[in-house]
């Protein structure tokens, strides 16, 4: 059976996709392990409910970013994964860190990538006056949200919207998404190439 882990710093909505997805058979894998960067984060109660393993990784007790690195790769490995899933987990990871997982390592981010990498993207859309916005799943590179793009759905920007209302309508979005990445991730349908895309 594959194994994933996954990530997350809050209440972990996509992580409890992915659980569920997994516990259904739709996807053929079971989540060994939740980490969080935040001991207070909502989703490892869900995590600990479903009897899956979680660990805490707080980036606020490491004096810098490579021992937090270093301590969070080592958590990762315990669990021997063969897919690590970044559901909402707010820390940038440093390059070497990344280079252990290179190709086995997903995240969801809430634009159309390359559009807005890293944080704001709702507001960023809306003051781009774009017509929509969405989320992208990708692979993790050293650089910023920069890595081949497996999946992305798409939402239409509406008048009136607010960066609330849009990233609610985007993380409706989401669920699908990223169960649809993981389970092409998981039985081969897409594999890490510098040139992976949509």
């Amino acid at each position: 059976m594959t194994r994933i882990v996954v990530l997350i710093s809050g209440r972990g909505s996509n992580m409890q996709a992915i659980v569920k997805a997994c516990q259904s058979g739709d996807i053929n894998a079971t989540v060994v392990s939740v980490i969080s960067n935040r001991p207070d984060a909502a989703g490892l109660t869900f995590a600990k409910e479903n009897h899956i393993h979680t660990a805490v990784c707080d980036h606020t007790e490491f004096a810098n970013r490579d021992d937090f690195d270093g301590e969070l790769a080592k958590l990762i490995k315990q669990a021997e994964p063969d897919w690590i899933v970044l559901a909402g987990f707010i820390r940038i990871l440093g390059a070497e860190l990344v280079q252990q997982f290179v190709g086995r390592m997903i995240n969801i981010h809430p634009s159309l990538l390359p559009k807005y990498p890293g944080l704001n993207t709702h507001e960023r859309a809306l003051a781009a006056h774009d017509d929509e916005h969405g989320a992208s799943v990708h692979f993790v590179t050293a650089e910023l949200d920069a890595g081949p793009v497996i999946e992305q759905v798409s939402v239409p920007i509406l008048e009136g919207d607010t960066p609330d209302s849009l990233a609610a309508r985007v993380l409706a979005k989401e669920h699908g998404l990223l169960v649809k990445a993981v389970k092409r991730c998981v039985t081969g349908d897409v594999q890490f190439t510098p040139s992976t895309a949509v």
